[in-house]
């Protein structure tokens, strides 16, 4: 099971069953040893997985953490997980703190199941800081966690790529954080600095209140129609697609493939021009191609059958993931936004 169709799973189990999961035990069993499968690594080998892994951390001889990740044999991430219910704070960090500077780990993961918090060493070599430089919320999982997440794969362990990017998101997430609590609940300044040049007269306490859900209600409408604006765009550029349709008059172009495609094109519209994305249907399947060429897939449809695949193509060979809704593509953005990335400067 790919690490997208796990992430849903766990999703949905975090969402129908949280109540369950209110032992460390239950969420290992429950979330976290199936995540880590998905990633790649054998949970049954305890060699690579180290369960209740020991090590004489100062001070602390016998303390354990819950599991210890070995890649080439070297301790390099260390996983401590709370029950559901704990609010995870830096309090939780004391054991990863010592045992990060007793092994070999770059990184360490402080979950409860729910909420997942990725550390490493970014201000102070061999000591692990206090905040963490990745964070996501497994019940309401974000189609940018799965770019950030195959990073952490077996197959493609990298710590120094990872650490490159490491410091970058972990101000991105934190100044997005910040702007989204400025959108929910905008302070009084911003309500001042937005609509000083609107208003005249004094700014009472009413009157900032009265204008505080104009702002926020206009920083929604902002996102929604940047969001409309991505899609209408997709749909102006896809007027060659239908004419490779009809030239083979065996080959019909659904409207779920138009629509498809245009979700797809919307997903990769920031990261490539749209202009190079484009739809050539086939008998079996209908193919997203960028610059028209068969030789750089960027996605596949294949809604000709009962369940409906994504095909995707960020690996050595296609892949197909089922989809329920044609809005279960959002949910592959960040495979679909790193295949985009490869063909964007070629």
């Amino acid at each position: 099971m790919s690490i997208e169709q796990t992430i849903k799973l766990l999703s949905d189990r975090v969402n129908r069953h949280a109540s369950t999961m209110q032992t460390e035990e239950a969420v290992k069993t429950a979330v976290v040893l199936p995540f880590l499968q998905s990633l790649g690594y054998d949970v049954f080998n305890p060699t690579e997985v180290v369960p209740e892994f020991t090590a004489d951390a100062v001070g602390k001889r016998g303390e354990k953490v819950d599991y210890a990740i070995k890649i080439d044999d070297e301790i390099r991430i260390l996983i401590e997980c709370k029950p559901i219910t704990t609010k995870l704070d830096k309090v939780h960090l004391a054991q990863l703190f010592r045992y990060f500077t007793v092994t070999s780990a770059k990184f360490a993961i402080l979950t409860n199941g729910r909420h997942f918090q990725f550390f490493s060493d970014l201000d102070e070599p061999n000591k692990l800081d206090a905040r963490p430089f990745f964070t996501f919320d497994l019940a309401e999982p974000q189609a940018h966690i799965l770019a950030e997440l195959v990073k952490f794969e077996k197959k493609g362990f990298n710590v120094q790529a990872i650490l490159a990017d490491a410091e970058r998101l972990r101000y991105t997430s934190a100044v997005k954080s910040q702007i989204q609590k400025l959108m929910e609940d905008p302070p009084e300044d911003l309500v001042r600095l937005v609509v000083g040049p609107l208003h005249e007269g004094r700014f009472t306490a009413a009157i900032v209140d009265q204008f505080r859900g104009l702002v926020k209600s206009a920083f929604r409408d902002m996102v929604r129609e940047a969001v409309q604006v991505r899609l209408s765009s997709a749909l102006a550029t896809t007027e060659s697609a239908p004419e490779v349709a009809e030239e083979t008059s065996d080959i019909v172009t659904t409207p779920e493939e138009t629509e498809g495609f245009m979700i797809i094109k919307a997903i990769v519209g920031g990261t490539i021009r749209p202009s190079r994305v484009v739809m050539r249907d086939q008998k079996s399947y209908c193919g997203v191609l960028i610059d028209n060429n068969n030789r750089k897939p960027l996605a596949r449809l294949h809604f000709n059958r009962t369940v409906k695949y994504l095909g995707l193509f960020d690996g050595e060979a296609e892949e197909r993931v089922p989809l329920e809704t044609l809005e279960d593509i959002y949910g592959h953005a960040g495979r679909l936004t790193a295949t985009a990335a490869r063909y964007a400067a070629t």
